[in-house]
């Protein structure tokens, strides 16, 4: 794949607020975007600006030796005080970012983040470098102040910067492309294939959720359903990660006629080990992009239970190879809850397969042909 790319492309440089913490002189950093570095061929060295964080479950060592890591003090949160300590970390941040640009052949602008805004103010005074942003959030419809203000700044950059965004849109600018999150390598792709091979509906539907335990991820709302859900057909359901609300939604589990187990934070392994016991995945989100645990999910043959938001739609469809939760409440979750208890082990495998073939997008290896044929060109 790098013989597409021209030996000029040798420094990539990677903008992001993406966690980072270091232990016993050993760089840590959230697992996705580190595998996601880690898989692309074409460049030689690779600079990653990301934010110092406190470490976690989800943070992995950054063992390759292309990778130099810079790691800006992390500033942020809700208050008054927090939002003037952001505008306080500008300038460093600035002058950072400005000094790695100009040693880079090619950047890579991770958005919405406070970084990003600095980069593509920059990216107007360096027009003979490549810019990529990838923007991670809704590209239609609701969001933030914050983030409707950089969707602005992205369509108007000039035209050495390209934008990548979840889903394909009416209207979209020439220089905006729909880009899929890669999460999977050769060796899930082979697995995968084994898996779904020999995957069936069972007596016991098996169902798990992994993702952040907070009101935005819809974890509340499954609880709730499960607290009425009637039905002998349900298995164990799982649920994977952590947050806020963590604590509570163990308790009121405690009450429920259903088996669930909460495992905290997982590493890639062993959240694979989950998906191979289940039979489907929910994520009753508010907002979302494209979550990558769906990508992952549907490879191991977990059909998506997942609300209609943003661009899933352009990749699941309604009783085709998933569900979708349209409007998001209770009674939506409780509905498809049966629905898919009333499935038959033909509908499921067909589901699955069709799901096998589209997680082919999801690949590192599509996402690094993407970027050098559609990105970042000789």
């Amino acid at each position: 794949m790098s013989n597409h790319i021209s030996k000029s492309l040798n420094k990539f440089l990677v903008i992001s607020d993406t966690a980072m913490s270091e232990e016993n002189n050993e760089v840590y950093a959230f697992g996705p975007v580190v595998k996601e570095l880690e898989f692309l061929q074409f460049p030689d060295e690779i600079t990653w600006i990301g934010f110092r964080k406190k470490k976690n479950e989800s943070h992995i060592k950054v063992t390759d030796r292309r990778i130099k890591t810079i790691l800006l003090n992390s500033a942020g949160g809700q208050s008054i005080f927090d939002k003037l300590n952001i505008l306080c970390n500008y300038p460093k941040y600035f002058f950072i970012i400005l000094k790695e640009i100009t040693e880079a052949d090619k950047i890579h602008v991770r958005a919405p983040s406070n970084p990003a805004v600095i980069a593509m103010i920059l990216s107007y005074f360096f027009p003979l470098k490549q810019f990529c942003f990838k923007y991670a959030g809704v590209w239609v419809g609701e969001a933030s102040l914050f983030y409707k203000f950089q969707r602005s700044l992205l369509t108007r950059l000039g035209n050495n910067s390209k934008i990548t965004i979840n889903g394909t849109w009416p209207n979209q600018p020439k220089n905006v492309y729909g880009f899929e999150n890669p999460c999977l390598d050769t060796s899930d792709r082979a697995l995968g294939g084994v898996i779904c091979e020999s995957k069936h509906l069972t007596e016991k539907i098996n169902y798990c959720f992994v993702g952040g335990m907070n009101t935005n991820k819809g974890v509340k709302k499954i609880i709730e359903t499960l607290e009425t859900l009637e039905t002998d057909k349900l298995g164990t359901f799982h649920f994977v990660g952590g947050g806020p609300l963590l604590e509570q939604i163990i308790m009121r589990a405690r009450k429920i006629n259903h088996k669930t187990i909460f495992h905290g934070f997982l590493p890639k392994n062993q959240v694979l080990e989950i998906y191979k016991t289940c039979h489907f995945i929910i994520l009753p989100s508010k907002s979302e992009g494209f979550p990558k645990v769906i990508g992952e999910a549907m490879n191991y043959g977990c059909v998506p239970l997942i609300s209609k938001i943003s661009c899933i739609d352009q990749y699941i469809h309604h009783k085709q190879n998933g569900f979708l939760i349209h409007p998001i409440n209770q009674k939506t979750i409780t509905n498809i809850l049966e629905a898919s208890l009333c499935i038959t082990n033909t509908t499921y495998r067909n589901m699955i397969k069709e799901n096998y073939l589209l997680a082919k997008k999801f690949t590192y290896g599509y996402y690094e042909h993407q970027l050098v044929t559609k990105i970042y060109k000789s």
